[in-house]
């Protein structure tokens, strides 16, 4: 029969399962070597049937130039408060 403490590691290990699919699932890679972009890192998109995202340190391996590049932001980009006028 298992210990309750079984149960709870098996429990912690499927809660954590969960939460890494998640977080996965909402990042974007690079399509070349699998890797998540930093913040601050350039990646170029090339098109072709379907867009490929492809990190700075693979570019040099892709002959075409990319339709675009752009700079991976921080998470609460376009989040924050902005003043827009300013009281006299």
């Amino acid at each position: 029969m298992s210990s309750p403490v079984t149960h709870v590691e098996q429990l912690e290990r499927v809660l954590l399962q969960r939460g890494l699919g998640a977080l996965e699932a909402d990042r974007s890679s690079c399509a070349d070597c699998g890797r998540t972009p930093l913040t601050g890192e350039q990646v170029h998109l090339y098109g072709g049937r379907s867009h490929h995202l492809v990190c700075e340190l693979c570019r040099p391996r892709r002959r075409e130039t990319p339709e675009a590049s752009e700079i991976v932001r921080h998470c609460e980009h376009g989040h924050t408060v902005r003043l827009t006028a300013r009281a006299a």
